[in-house]
């Protein structure tokens, strides 16, 4: 309610009343007059400092250059490092299962063991083979140095001393077939003995004691998966491979070494896999239909923690911006066409105006947006307090401190310092 400012006539209009109550009433008079007339001489002081309360405070971030490592964030899957398909190289019946079901094997560790019996007999007619061979052999060698000499005193035609000497020849070289018989038959008998041929977790076996299997036969008697390291797929936009070049080319980007490439990995319910990757392979030859490129990248994988199969997020570097200038997300709004604004401080008349502005964005970088033009280094962008006044309006900037509206920051400047060791080298 606004004061009400009283005549002065008030104050010497005549009254009938006894002298000592009258004086009472004057003094009361005087005094509710005085605070009156008080009230009305600060009335104008209250509206303007009123009006200087109605001024709202929003929180502003003051936008700086910094040194920012950018990502891409792309899906991928993993693959097993190894997988080895068992198979009987010799036809038997299996004698023992010696692995115990989806158990981590060792490469060479048997796993298998054939029924013997036959193979080592065969082996015994090969050794014996090899023994006959040797003394035919013997014996033609004999023969032909006898028909050399004889032929020279014209004791036997020259026709026969050459079939003694083609004779020996024969007997030399079914010598060697007998030890390569000998040698066939050991490696059999040896094939007896199924081995793990790599190291890895073995899985169900498909066959029990008692089964016939045959040499090379389509159907594997187990399979073992080496888990470790493991193999992550993922796939990368033709799109965004062709503007990766274009920013490595303009010099807006560093371009990161592949040796120099971390990647981490985030699981399917989110967490991050605590160990970190290298690139291996980048795909040469766009998938058509896809229009996609596949990367590979070797994952340490000690506990077993990645199966074949999953699906995982890769984070891989892709540059490093020199001069990043990095927006909050909450401090940018789009429109329905999906052009992005920002709200920056600017200084019209003496006042401070939240005003709105058009911005280009590039990547996200953790819970930032990459700015590529539209603000400039200083500008002060809006970031909290939006319900309290409309663009346009003028407002009262409070700066706030980067643990306020970005608790990443600390992890993006330390990534990024990281990844500068990297591309010098770890100078």
């Amino acid at each position: 309610m606004m004061p009400v400012c009283l005549p002065s006539a008030l104050f010497s209009a005549p009254v009938s009343v006894p002298t000592p109550l009258r004086q009472t009433v004057r003094r009361l008079l005087l005094l509710g007059g005085m605070a009156v007339l008080t009230a009305c001489g600060q009335g104008t002081g209250n509206n303007a400092a009123q009006d200087e309360q109605e001024v709202p405070t929003v929180g502003v971030v003051v936008l700086q250059p910094q040194s920012q490592a950018l990502q891409s964030t792309l899906p991928g899957r993993t693959r097993a490092f190894q997988i080895a398909e068992v198979r009987p190289q010799v036809s038997g019946i299996i004698q023992k299962q010696l692995f115990t079901e989806g158990s981590s094997v060792r490469q060479g560790q048997a796993l298998y063991q054939i029924a013997p019996a036959l193979l080592q007999a065969n082996l015994n007619s090969a050794q014996a083979a090899l023994a006959k061979a040797q003394a035919t052999l013997q014996r033609q060698q004999l023969q032909a140095k006898r028909s050399a000499d004889l032929v020279k005193i014209a004791a036997i035609s020259a026709q026969q001393d050459e079939d003694n000497q083609a004779a020996a020849s024969v007997a030399q070289a079914e010598l060697q077939a007998a030890r390569a018989s000998v040698e066939t038959a050991r490696i059999n008998l040896r094939y007896a003995r199924i081995e793990a041929p790599i190291a890895g977790r073995i899985s169900l076996s498909n066959v029990t004691p008692g089964a016939l299997v045959t040499a090379n036969q389509t159907n594997a008697l187990t399979e073992i998966v080496q888990t470790d390291p493991m193999y992550v797929d993922f796939t990368q936009s033709t799109a965004e491979l062709l503007q990766l070049q274009r920013d490595w080319a303009a010099g807006r980007y560093e371009k990161i070494d592949a040796d120099s490439m971390a990647i981490a990995i985030q699981l399917e319910d989110g967490s991050a896999y605590p160990h970190q990757g290298k690139l291996q392979f980048s795909g040469l030859i766009a998938n058509p239909g896809m229009g996609t490129v596949t990367l590979r990248a070797v994952v340490p994988n000690p506990h077993g923690q990645l199966l074949p199969g999953m699906f995982v997020q890769a984070r891989l570097p892709t540059g490093l911006a020199a001069n990043a200038l990095l927006i909050p997300q909450q401090a940018v709004t789009r429109d329905t066409t999906g052009r992005a604004t920002v709200l920056v401080i600017e200084e019209q008349g003496g006042a401070k105006l939240a005003v709105k502005r058009p911005v280009v964005l590039t990547q996200a970088v953790g819970t930032d947006w990459l700015a590529e033009s539209g603000v400039q280094a200083g500008d002060q962008v809006v970031v909290e307090g939006f319900q309290r006044f409309k663009p346009g309006e003028a407002v009262r900037p409070e700066p706030m401190s980067a643990q306020d509206y970005r608790p990443a920051a600390v992890d993006s400047q330390a990534a990024a310092a990281a990844l500068r060791a990297a591309l010098n080298g770890g100078k």
